[in-house]
Formats: C-alpha cells, sequence, structure tokens
C-alpha cells in the first residue's frame, strides 16, 4: 500500500481499525503528518463554521438559540466541561455540542462535500456531508485540557473519516440522514480525544450506528422544520454520549460495519460476511479528504453555486445588462440530478420559510438577482480597468447573499417575488448528470430584449475545491466579517481562530466565549 495512506478492509473489524487509525494519528508524530495546505484549510473550514454559528446566535434562530439555553442548564461544575457560543460558564460537554453544532449547520451556509474521488474509482459513492462537527473536537479539547495544535489535527482527522465514510458509501439512497457518517466520526475522534481505548471507542461507534441513526424522515415535505438543521447536532449528543458511557464499562455492539444487522450490511448485502467497502483513509501528505470540501460564499444550497457564478460572470461579462433590469426577459438555469429534485421541486418555487427559501433556485437566484439590480457592477479598487475573474470577484462579495436574504420580509418581497417569475429551471439531461460529482454542471442562459447570453457548462463555481480562479481568501474574509457583525469583538474572535494552531489549553477554553450580542447590545 501507499505509505500516506492506510487501508481498512472489508473483510476486518473496520470500527476496531477506525479505533487504532485514530489513536495512533492522534498520538504518534511520525504517523500523522497532514501537510501545512491540509492544516490550513482545515483552519479555513473550522472559522467559517464558527461565524456561521454565531452569526445564526445573533439572528436569534430558533433550534440553535433553544438548544444553547437548554445547554447552559447543564452546569459543569466539578468535572470534565465544555463551553457553548458566546459564554464562560462551564457546562456538561455532550450539552456543549449539541449546541454549538446546532448553531454552526443552520444557516447552512459553512462547508460541503460531495464524497467523491476521482483517482479512486470505488471512492465514488457522492454521499453529501459538511464541515458541522468541529464543536466535537473542541469540546474534547477543553473537557481533556488540549492545546489548540492537537486541536487543528484532530478537525483533520474527523473530516477525514466522515469524509472518506461520504466516498464509499451512500446513506441517501437508503433513506438515511447523512450525519450518520459524522457520528460515527465524532465518537471515534472525541473518544480518542478523551482517553478512550480501543475497546471503548468500538463500543460508542456501535451505539451510534445501533441505536441512533437517523431517517431523511427529518427532511421530508413541503415546508422544512426545526430538525434538518439540528439533525448533526442531535447525532453529535449522541455521539459523545456513547463515548461516556463507553468508556464507564458500557459494552455496545462489536464490528458493527460487519454485522448483518447494521444499516451497513442490510441495504448492502454481502455474502461472505465482510462490510460492503474497503475503507482507505490518509495520515500524511496533502491528498485528505478535506481538500475535496467545498466552501459557501454567503447563504445558499451548494449545488446552486454554478447557477451563482453563471449569473455573476453574464452579469460582469456584459455590464450593460444591469442598466435596464427591466429588459430581463427571462433567466434559463440547466443543472443535473439530484440537484434538480432538490433545489427544483414544485413546493420550491412559493417557499414560506428560510429553510425552504435557502434549498429554492428560484428564489436564491432571484435574490442575487436583486442585489446585483441594487448594487450594480462592483468598481475596481485597482487603477487599471479590472479584468472579468477580479470583477466577478468583487460581485461574489459585493452581492453576497446574508442573513437578511431569508429574513420573513425578504421572502415576501414583491420584487424578488417578479423577479421569481423570469427564472426558468431545467434538468438537463445525461450530459449533465454524467459530470456530477466531479463538479457542479450547470449553464445559465440570460435572455434580454437586445439579445440571448449564454455561459456555457460551469463545472467549478467559485468555493468549489476544483475552483482556481476566485480569490477564495479574500472572498471569505468578507464573509467571516460580515457574518461576525453580531459578535460584540469580532476581531478578538477571528484573531482566536486564525491562530488555533498556536493557542494553549486556556486559549482553547475560551475559543468560542467571546460574547454574542444575544438581547441586540453587548453585555
Amino acid at each position: 500500500g501507499n505509505p500516506m495512506f492506510a487501508t481498512l478492509r472489508a473483510s476486518a473489524n473496520q470500527a476496531r481499525g477506525l479505533a487504532e487509525f485514530a489513536l495512533r494519528f492522534l498520538n504518534d508524530a511520525q504517523f500523522a503528518a497532514p501537510s501545512p495546505e491540509v492544516l490550513q484549510r482545515t483552519l479555513l473550514f473550522h472559522a467559517d463554521s464558527v461565524v456561521c454559528g454565531v452569526s445564526a446566535l445573533a439572528k436569534r434562530l430558533n433550534a440553535p438559540t433553544l438548544l444553547r439555553e437548554e445547554a447552559l442548564r447543564y452546569p459543569e461544575t466539578a468535572g470534565p466541561a465544555a463551553f457553548v457560543f458566546g459564554s464562560s460558564d462551564p457546562v456538561k460537554p455532550e450539552k456543549a455540542v449539541l449546541a454549538n453544532v446546532s448553531a454552526v449547520r443552520e444557516w447552512d451556509a459553512n462547508g460541503t462535500v460531495f464524497g467523491y474521488d476521482p483517482t479512486r474509482p470505488k471512492h465514488r459513492a457522492g454521499e453529501f456531508g459538511h464541515n458541522d462537527y468541529y464543536p466535537c473536537v473542541v469540546a474534547a479539547c477543553q473537557a481533556q485540557g488540549h492545546p489548540g495544535s492537537t486541536a487543528l489535527k484532530a478537525m483533520v482527522l474527523i473530516d477525514e473519516i466522515r469524509g472518506r465514510l461520504a466516498e464509499v458509501f451512500s446513506l441517501r439512497k437508503h433513506k438515511i440522514d447523512h450525519v450518520l457518517h459524522g457520528g460515527i466520526a465524532a465518537a471515534v475522534v472525541y473518544g480518542a480525544l478523551r482517553g478512550a481505548n480501543v475497546a471503548q471507542i468500538e463500543s460508542a461507534i456501535g451505539l451510534v450506528v445501533a441505536h441512533h441513526t437517523p431517517w431523511r424522515a427529518i427532511r421530508a415535505g413541503h415546508q422544512l422544520s426545526d430538525s434538518k438543521g439540528a439533525s448533526a447536532a442531535v447525532t453529535c449528543e449522541a455521539a459523545v454520549q456513547a463515548v461516556h458511557r463507553a468508556m464507564a464499562g458500557f459494552a455496545g455492539p462489536q464490528d458493527i460495519f460487519r454485522n448483518p444487522e447494521s444499516p451497513f450490511r442490510l441495504f448492502e448485502p454481502t455474502a461472505d460476511g465482510s462490510s460492503p467497502f474497503d475503507l482507505t483513509l490518509a495520515h500524511q501528505g496533502s491528498d485528505f479528504s478535506v481538500m475535496r470540501m467545498h466552501f459557501k460564499l454567503g447563504i445558499y444550497e451548494h449545488q446552486s453555486a454554478g447557477a451563482l457564478q453563471g449569473i455573476i460572470s453574464l452579469l460582469c461579462g456584459n455590464p450593460h445588462v444591469l442598466q435596464r433590469p427591466e429588459h430581463i426577459e427571462k433567466i434559463v438555469i440547466r443543472i443535473y440530478e439530484p440537484a434538480f429534485s432538490i433545489i427544483g421541486d414544485p413546493a420550491k418555487r412559493n417557499p414560506q420559510t428560510r429553510q425552504s427559501a435557502d434549498h429554492s433556485m428560484v428564489y436564491i437566484a432571484a435574490r442575487l438577482l436583486r442585489r446585483a439590480i441594487h448594487s450594480g457592477i462592483p468598481a475596481s479598487t485597482g487603477n487599471s480597468a479590472p479584468g472579468i475573474t477580479e470583477l466577478e470577484n468583487l460581485a461574489w462579495k459585493s452581492w453576497m447573499l446574508l442573513p437578511e436574504d431569508y429574513s420573513d420580509e425578504a421572502l415576501q418581497d414583491p420584487e424578488t417575488r417578479r423577479l421569481m417569475e423570469k427564472i426558468e429551471f431545467e434538468h438537463g439531461g445525461q450530459d449533465y448528470d454524467s459530470k456530477y460529482p466531479k463538479g457542479i454542471p450547470t449553464s445559465v442562459c440570460l435572455v434580454a430584449t437586445h439579445g440571448t447570453y449564454e455561459t456555457g457548462m460551469i463545472m467549478f463555481p467559485a468555493g468549489h475545491a476544483s475552483n482556481t480562479t476566485a480569490d477564495l481568501d479574500s472572498i471569505l474574509h468578507t464573509k467571516f466579517h460580515r457574518f461576525c457583525s453580531g459578535v460584540c469583538d469580532p476581531d478578538a474572535l477571528l484573531h482566536g481562530l486564525h491562530r488555533l494552531a498556536e493557542l494553549d489549553t486556556a486559549g482553547v477554553r475560551s475559543l468560542y466565549s467571546s460574547p454574542i450580542a444575544l438581547a441586540g447590545t453587548c453585555m
């Protein structure tokens, strides 16, 4: 095998293998050596998740607010403790994890993975996932007294495990919610950080899968509920509790991936008693799963990013169109399955809740168009006329979709509703479907009174891991500051996030405690 990777074979006990891999990864510096770019990318994904979380709390979104209040009702004064966003009151770690993961996820604006490895044919199951699980690492490090360097390494590990599981086993096609992969990763890494041994971590994984497999019932229906956004949080709370129970001596089901009645073999039966997949995990170099995860540059369903890129490219390339927006007759967006079904189902043409609006292609595109019409083509910062790439970078910042684009007022805004009527959304057919999940194949055609403008096929929009043209750091810098508007001292929070690897144990304990203006004022 490749010395950069370890493969847990389908014929072996992979639950035990994950436990052994994680303990070695966190404790053996010769074994675990992610490259500086992997550490930097993970640092950015973590910072991105935190700004999404504090923004959701500052805007008093329902589930994160309720779950944070729940956590604060479970103070931990005697034993190992963790902290919720915006507070320095120690609470039980599983409750801090519940609250913080819920906050991170609620806007649905942080990192995304598509479970696709172009270099490995058997690693293309295409399961979704998000960078929601870092609070499990932070809580474990706060409770156990680990420094920031350990936290960052553990964040790489939690993404590696859930990202590789997403490449080898599709939960979605069996109606299981994708957070199960995250819950498994959370049990492994939280356990390894808290000092659990191999058998205890194996037990915890068994408990999560056997007792807490989450069904996609949480996201079925025309208008979505709090359960969709809180799914990762509820599963992580269970994973942390599973570790605590296993460490206390509770024996969960062993060898869960080969268990014939676990979801893995139940839905993908094997005749010889093995699990349905080999699992290959990186431990050195730069080919880690996190390098194929994608950023959202604002609030939108990730699969709409190609359409946003297309609209931005057409408007920046044909600025005269924005001078007479009333001449825009229609915008036709073509996209692949499964995106077409997810963000194009008929109910999404008339979204009544934020959770439905941010999964509605026509709504997302209309809000971007509205921002472009009101802001105009962004002015260049330099002296020379900006090139198209610089204009597009400026437009991503200037027209960024923010919390206010999903307020009750915005949902009913007459101008947005008029623009929605001009947007047509179509399935592009096999030519599009075959290019996913390598990219997010999309094309946009803008028809105006004086001409028709087309993008051609877009595969890698800004924020996509394979995009090479966007100024990602600069756009994320803008996003981070906009999403921190509800934090009392955003610079202090961002400084700590960017310096994570240098923080001592006290720095890790206070990492999330930066006060948030929960009542509209800073205390």
